[in-house]
This record gives C-alpha cells, structure tokens and sequence, in this order.
C-alpha cells in the first residue's frame, strides 16, 4: 500500500509484535489487514504499550495523556478485542494480544456489521495459507508451540486411561475453569466466508478463565455452565472434531474442536510435521496387523495424514494395511474410534510429553527458543511491575539448567545468573 510510510502507526505496531515469541510476518496483506481491525492512529497507541499485563495509569503515561482519556481509549480497543482487560489481584489491566493466538481469531468468533469479515476471511487465507510465511514462523519458530492435542479418552483401554493426567482430559479443564465461554470457530467462520467451509457445527470454540471473562463480557462469547460445555464436548466428538488446548497445564485459556479441512493449526501440522508445529498427546496411533483389513477408514479420518495404506511386497500387490508415521501422529484418538475391525489403539509414547505449567513459563521456553526473551525482560516502553518480573523470573528458575542458561546469555544479566545460583544450591 503506497500510502503506508515506513514508521507508520502499522509499521510500528508490527515491530511492536515481533517482539512476542509469535509475532507476525512484514506483508502488503498484513497491512491490509491491519486497516480493516484498526486504525493507523490507533496501531500507533498500540505500538505503545508494554508488552505484559499494564494498568490504564501506565498506558496514559505511554501516550501522555490524561487518565480519563487512556481510560476511554482503551474501553474502545477493548470492547473489539484488539486489547484483552482482566482482573488481576483486584486492578484491572489490559494485555496486548498477539495476532495469533489473539486479535487475528477475536475478529471472527462473532458476527459483525462494522467489519468486512468477508474480504478479512479472504486476506487471512491468502496470508496464511497461501504465503506460507506468517504460519510457517508462527508454528515452527521452536521446539515450544503455542498449542497442544487432547487426547480422545474414549479411544483409550482402561489401563491406559490411568495414566492421563487432569490436565490433558478436556473435561477437566472445563471443571477447573473460572470462567467458559463458547464462540465461532475462526477458522470454520473463515471458510464458511470463502465457501469452502465444512457441515461440522460452527458454535464451538470454547474459551477459559481470564481469557473468556473479556470474550464473554464484549460480546464475542456466550457464558456457559460445565454441564453445556461437556455435552459441547461430546458432540464434537461425535462430529468426529479433535480437541487442541492452550499449551499450559495451569489456567488454559482456549481448547478448540478442530477439523482437518478448515483449521489453521492442523494444516500447519499437515503441512509443516517434521518441524512438529503442534505438541503431540502422550499416545500415538499402533496398528494390529493380524486385525487390520485394509478399508482405508483410518487414513480418512487422519486429520494430519499420519495413516497410509502399504503392503508387505515392494512391488505394491498383495494385501494392503495401514501404517502410521511416527513422525506425523499427533494421538489425537480419532482413528482408533474410525475402525470397524479394532485394528488400531493407541500405546504411550516412549518418552513423556512435557507441557508448561502456566503461559508464563510458556512464553519463557518461546522467547528462548526464538531469541526473544530480553524483549520480555527489558522493555523499553513501559518497565515491568516488581510482581510481574518476579513471576517472569520464576519461570525462568523453573527452567532444565541448560534452558536457564540460555535464558541467562540472552539478557546478559548478572542478578539472574546469581539467582540461577541460588536456586541450584
């Protein structure tokens, strides 16, 4: 877009992102992107803001302004979700989100007149799917992912459901969450405008906890009771949907019913498995040969394209059975539960998967990885609150030691190498 300077209030937005373990990809369909959600003016108060949870009080101080004015400003950010407001210890604050998982998907999870979501839809396919770029770097930037798949129980044996833990069963994060709220599938919704969009149910992108109480309270979730959103969950299920959470034991913020043919982050999976831009469940799909027929039911239901059908000879005759790449399996469940022949089950993978206990020590693993993490620390916008350094540097010391000491060349700092320290002793 000729009209878009190089400090541009987008511009400058986008090089607030990229400071985010996930941020985004320079595009002239970025921009646009960017002009239809907000305004050049208000992508420049954007790029202002502090990267962790911020108080109004700071936000006027970042756009020296009074506090009735930031307070007006950021209601109105806020109530598009380009801003999430939360509750914290009492105050409220706010939090830039990242465009995914954040802004990107907010725009769709509900119907609205004052945005082409239209011609959106059409700009995010050809900037995701089509340029590859954004989603390549989103997903496979690390060895750390922003997601995580749930396995389906009911595939399971009795003895091997024993060793599911409540945080990897969708029913239990339901029971533990704060707050639930259910909206559009974003990726459905995005199809559903490029007509291409599947038959499966469209309501049923369930946000959690301090995510879901901004979603509910602006509109773009409907509150729901456990009850609603466990008989949401056997639906999906029925509807032959998998289940893909926040990557976080503690205080999950999303689980979405995804389908192989509309969703971003299946299709990244499809697309990109060797770098495994989605962590796996700890199972993964085991083919009982004796038992296996040969109908090919498995490799249809296959959202990632893990299950082939081979024989025994080279030559390609005899008869066919199917096969399971390792490599690409996610042990989501599903195929166990497609087969007529009980041919399939899932067995625990060798190794333990591990997930982050919360999204801080999440978005500290990321930030490593990506060669980000002295962004999160030393902020020169707005500097961290005493509480939420503490909890960025606990997260840190909670790291393997080669991990933390990563973490300690990327910031160069002396208090968290004694720190390091203090915690091994």
């Amino acid at each position: 877009m000729a009209h878009l300077t190089s400090r541009s209030g987008y511009r400058l937005l986008e090089e607030r992102l990229n400071r985010f373990p996930q941020g985004t990809t320079p595009s002239e369909l970025l921009d646009r992107i960017f002009s239809l959600l907000f305004s050049d003016e208000e992508a420049r108060r954007m790029a202002q803001l502090p990267l962790r949870p911020f108080s109004a009080a700071r936000a006027a101080r970042a756009w020296k302004i009074g506090l009735t004015e930031a307070e007006e400003l950021l209601d109105r950010l806020a109530s598009r979700m380009l801003l999430i407001d939360m509750e914290i210890y009492g105050e409220r604050l706010f939090v830039l989100p990242p465009p995914m998982v954040g802004f990107f998907e907010f725009a769709l999870m509900r119907t609205r007149d004052d945005l082409d979501q239209k011609l959106l839809s059409e700009l995010y396919h050809q900037y995701i799917d089509v340029e590859n770029d954004f989603i390549r770097n989103l997903f496979v930037g690390g060895d750390t992912q922003i997601g995580r798949m749930l396995v389906r129980e009911s595939a399971l044996s009795a003895e091997q459901s024993l060793h599911v833990l409540d945080y990897e069963r969708a029913g239990a994060i339901l029971r533990d969450a704060q707050h639930i709220g259910v909206g559009l599938c974003y990726c459905r919704h995005k199809k559903q405008h490029l007509g291409t969009a599947c038959a499966a149910p469209l309501e049923t992108c369930l946000s959690l906890n301090r995510a879901a109480g901004s979603l509910i309270r602006h509109g773009y979730a409907r509150r729901i009771e456990v009850t609603e959103g466990l008989e949401l969950l056997h639906r999906a299920q029925e509807a032959k949907l998998v289940q893909f959470a926040e990557n976080v034991r503690e205080d999950v913020n999303f689980i979405c019913n995804c389908c192989a043919c509309c969703c971003d982050a299946l299709g990244a999976a499809r697309r990109f498995a060797p770098l495994h831009p989605i962590h796996t469940s700890n199972f993964i799909a085991a083919v009982s040969e004796e038992r296996c027929k040969g109908c090919g039911r498995c490799v249809a239901a296959c959202p990632v394209d893990a299950i082939t059908l081979a024989t025994a000879q080279a030559d390609g005759f005899g008869r066919k059975t199917a096969r399971v790449d390792a490599a690409r399996c996610l042990g989501c469940g599903l195929c166990p539960s497609s087969c007529p022949f009980t041919a399939l089950r899932l067995d625990r993978r060798p190794q333990r998967v591990i997930t982050p206990v919360n999204a801080a020590h999440r978005i500290v693993l990321m930030a490593i990885e990506r060669g980000t993490l002295q962004h999160l620390i030393f902020d020169n916008q707005v500097l961290f609150s005493h509480r939420a350094l503490a909890a960025l540097l606990g997260a840190i010391l909670k790291l393997p030691p080669v991990k933390r000491l990563l973490a300690g060349e990327q910031i160069r700092s002396k208090y968290l190498e004694s720190l390091c320290r203090r915690w091994d002793g």
